[in-house]
């Protein structure tokens, strides 16, 4: 038996685990449009309650016409990193509009924020400093911080008290830095950030947040918790996503402080060795940026969704975290059922996702709505009756 052999047969038995707990994670194929409605491969047409889509632009025609016209002016790729030959026009362009938006000072583009999290803490600090990151930061946001020789404490899910403790026990490295997602995505909670400014000032550290989830969503104006809290240009990293409210494609970015940013361009190795982004992806950017600058009326409707979504769920019965975004946590605990209550709504014509460990702690499986400015009155409460109905039948409800 060669290596392969041996080692295909431990992946079969480890897959075969998977399947048996009920976590296998079968991927469901789209061949429409992102949108709330979409056609699945069965020929199904459904209402898409699972997507980050929150402004609902991933099928916007003048997003789509932005990127054509891009790649008819620009070309379809760069071929090259940023510091080679693979900078445009389009590319600055898009940088700066996204420091306008957040009232930064400078923006550094990534091919996804994954690369931009997994590039931002090893350029900036050594084993000197320390990173102080919240217990359900993203796995990006680990994942980088594992690539860093920084000193890590971590601190309870917003929880300040533990915060400044951490803090305390930090004083004893020469900076720090408190690093904190915008919006949890598994939860739909906002950091707390006017509490983690007051204790950031009180101790002495810098703050990155990660907005992929509450730019374009929190605030008034969809410019996520610094906007919130009144912070804006206060927080010195902020990192975030083109693949969500802005547009749904793909790109990340890291946006802050001048010469933070000059560092990245520098060192930050997802950066110095990845191509760029397309100049469609950059020519959509740039007019997603322009209707956000133009009106709020996206955001405005994204919230008037969310309140009556929630409200009416609650109103049914269901067990519903706390959220201040367009994150509606559907709370079951159970993983089979999270699954089961998932595959009957689909039935039912609404497409969502049951969450369970290792993507959320065990015990804690849920269904995780998403609510988008796409969706109108009517696909709301077709999907809340769907959920009564199914509720009711899986005894999850009475």
């Amino acid at each position: 038996m060669n290596t392969y052999s041996s080692f295909q047969k431990h992946l079969q038995n480890e897959l075969a685990d998977i399947k048996s707990a009920g976590l296998y994670k079968n991927e469901r194929i789209i061949t429409s449009p992102q949108g709330a409605e979409i056609r699945v491969s069965t020929g199904q047409e459904v209402l898409n309650f699972c997507a980050n889509n929150y402004l609902g632009l991933s099928d916007s025609k003048e997003l789509i016409e932005a990127a054509k016209q891009a790649m008819d002016s620009r070309g379809f790729g760069m071929s090259s990193v940023r510091f080679i030959c693979g900078t445009q026009d389009l590319h600055k362009q898009l940088e700066a509009a996204i420091a306008k938006f957040f009232g930064t000072e400078d923006t550094i583009l990534y091919a996804a924020c994954f690369d931009a999290n997994g590039g931002v803490f090893e350029p900036l600090l050594t084993d000197q400093d320390a990173i102080i990151s919240d217990s359900l930061n993203h796995a990006s946001i680990i994942d980088g911080v594992r690539l860093c020789k920084a000193v890590r404490y971590r601190y309870a899910n917003a929880d300040m008290a533990d915060l400044e403790k951490q803090l305390q026990a930090a004083q004893e490295q020469r900076f720090r830095i408190i690093v904190t997602d915008g919006v949890f995505s598994m939860d739909g909670n906002v950091a707390p950030l006017d509490k983690i400014y007051e204790l950031a000032q009180k101790y002495d550290a810098m703050i990155m947040v990660d907005e992929s989830h509450s730019a374009g969503v929190v605030g008034k104006t969809g410019r996520g918790t610094t906007e919130l809290f009144n912070l804006k240009g206060q927080v010195e990293i902020i990192t975030g996503t083109l693949g969500k409210s802005f547009g749904g494609a793909i790109g990340g970015f890291t946006t802050g402080k001048k010469e933070i940013i000059d560092m990245l361009r520098q060192r930050s190795r997802p950066y110095l060795f990845s191509n760029s982004i397309p100049p469609s992806i950059a020519g959509a950017g740039i007019k997603m940026f322009e209707m956000m600058e133009r009106s709020n009326e996206l955001q405005d409707k994204l919230h008037s969704n969310t309140d009556y979504f929630v409200e009416k769920m609650k109103a049914a019965g269901f067990d519903i975290k706390p959220t201040q975004s367009s994150i509606c946590a559907v709370m079951l605990y159970d993983a089979k059922l999270s699954q089961d209550m998932a595959s009957k709504l689909l039935d039912e014509g609404i497409y969502v996702t049951g969450f369970y460990y290792p993507v959320v702690p065990k015990e804690l499986a849920r269904i995780r709505v998403q609510i988008s400015a796409g969706h109108e009155k009517a696909h709301l409460d077709k999907c809340i009756a769907a959920f009564i109905k199914i509720g009711k039948e899986l005894g999850v409800i009475k």
